[in-house]
């Protein structure tokens, strides 16, 4: 069964607001998006109302999905990302955040990255102040740019650059305590 006709009947059933389809559109992208929501959140509980919140926006704007501008994954995952920066901004994370130009350019060792696991390395991101690791996930994880980054979540370009580059360091820092840096 080709997977277009397995989305666009889910779809469908969406747009009817068939519980069944509703479940199976949750049970077909519950694992990436949760692991996205894990990236933005401080713990398992957030994560989960990120993704509770996302898939209710999916549900109530799946009809206005177009599968000539994104598949059905990038579409979700769109809306995953705007849920958790509407979550982190309701929890006021970006406030008193002072506007930077001047950022350190800190260098990560990317074998050191290499050694680690993917649950390692998420630790270590989710140890970050809530802002910067927001910053992290949407540059590195997401590939947004610091001008998309400072209109996503209210800050400068400069602010974000500056967060990257914390980010980067505290990185460094906890590899460091690690030993996995030598």
């Amino acid at each position: 069964m080709p997977n277009d006709w397995i989305d666009k009947k889910t779809i469908d059933g969406c747009i009817s607001n068939d519980r069944r389809a509703q479940e199976l559109l949750y049970k077909q992208f519950y694992g990436p998006m949760i692991a996205l929501c894990i990236r933005y959140t401080k713990n398992e509980e957030d994560a989960i109302e990120v993704l509770h919140n996302g898939f209710l926006k999916v549900y109530k704007h799946i009809g206005n999905y177009d599968s000539s501008r994104a598949s059905l994954y990038t579409w979700i995952k769109t809306i995953m990302v705007n849920s958790a920066i509407d979550f982190i901004r309701s929890n006021q994370k970006f406030k008193g955040q002072a506007e930077l130009k001047e950022v350190e350019d800190v260098s990560m060792d990317n074998e050191a990255i290499q050694r680690l696991s993917a649950t390692e390395l998420l630790k270590l991101v989710r140890k970050l102040p809530h802002a910067t690791q927001t910053v992290f996930n949407l540059y590195v994880i997401e590939g947004f740019n610091h001008r998309e980054i400072g209109e996503l979540v209210g800050i400068s370009e400069g602010t974000s650059k500056w967060h990257l580059s914390e980010a980067r360091r505290q990185l460094q820092q906890l590899l460091l305590t690690m030993h996995v840096l030598r």
